[in-house]
């Protein structure tokens, strides 16, 4: 892997652990609601922001594969 091949990859790893962030925060607010910590309505809110981010990691991850996949050879 070159140095400009890894940079490439590092600002994808970078970019994919923001969404991974957000979900892993929301999930401790889904748990909290279910252990009747939060209102409900926080629940859903927190499981929407879930969904969202997760389609936010798949579009990095296929930005990535579709970026770099195109640097090998055959």
């Amino acid at each position: 892997m070159t140095s400009e091949e890894f940079s490439k990859l590092s600002v994808f790893v970078h970019d994919a652990r923001k969404p991974l962030n957000r979900i892993s925060m929301q999930a401790e607010l889904v748990k909290m609601a279910l252990n009747g910590d939060v209102a409900p309505e926080k629940a859903i809110a927190a499981l929407d922001k879930i969904i969202s981010s997760a389609k936010d990691c798949s579009h990095t991850l296929t930005e990535m594969t579709s970026e770099l996949g195109g640097n090998i050879a055959d």
